[in-house]
């Protein structure tokens, strides 16, 4: 089992929204519908980026330039979807189900993953 941790302040991520193609880089088209239609959008952001810093994190590979190859979806327990070289990373360390929670505050968001090991299939 592997786990991932990960803090990040709100106003923080509102500033890195400003920056032109921020979002673009780091969230998939999924991600920023959803989370353009909340009241608050940069909480939800600064979860998902917490989220994805978690589960490189849990994932022993980390997201730095591999932001979209983790998609964090669904509501109100998030799904993972991995794609590409990360993908294939988690294949290679041979993980399992990637469980994520994530919250958020007024000023903090924060997001805990865990990764399974595969359970090989000796019977």
């Amino acid at each position: 089992m592997r786990i991932g941790l990960d803090l990040i302040e709100i106003p923080r991520i509102e500033r890195a929204l400003a920056r032109e193609g921020f979002r673009e880089r780091v969230f998939t088209d999924a991600e920023r519908a959803y989370c353009e239609s909340r009241p608050n959008p940069a909480q939800h952001y600064a979860a998902r980026f917490a989220g994805k810093e978690a589960i490189g994190k849990a994932l022993g590979c980390g997201v730095e330039w591999r932001w979209r190859e983790v998609e964090i979806a669904g509501r109100p327990k998030p799904g993972v979807r991995l794609s590409g070289w990360t993908r294939s990373w988690a294949d290679r360390v041979k993980a399992g189900t990637i469980d994520l929670s994530m919250t958020h505050s007024r000023e903090l968001a924060a997001a805990i993953c865990v990764v399974t090991d595969t359970v090989l299939d000796v019977g």
